[in-house]
């Protein structure tokens, strides 16, 4: 109880963790309902003046660029956590040699 609350220990690097996950799940579930928005928005079947008409070979390399800008927010998002965490261990492990010396 003395080391977190003189701040020698972190809460943080649990709650990093809980985070993660936490968004790991919310930015599909938020990517899907965009990537439904869009399609309900500008693949409509029937034509109109204010419409877009997309051909399937636009509608492919949209569905494309969806998917790999999907994979490199969970990538980015794995990573910056990773950061996080890393300075959080190389913080315990610097303390762990100053109690040693």
């Amino acid at each position: 109880m003395q080391d977190f609350l003189t701040f020698k220990t972190f809460l943080t690097p649990t709650l990093l963790l809980i985070f993660y996950y936490l968004y790991a799940i919310v930015i599909p579930v938020v990517s899907y309902s965009i990537a439904k928005w869009v399609k309900s928005s500008y693949f409509k079947k029937e034509n109109s003046d204010k419409e877009m008409i997309v051909t399937p070979k636009q509608k492919r390399i949209i569905v494309g660029i969806a998917l790999l800008c999907f994979l490199c927010m969970e990538l980015f998002w794995r990573v910056m956590f990773e950061f996080f965490i890393a300075y959080f261990d190389m913080h315990d492990a610097l303390m762990h040699i100053s109690k040693g010396v």
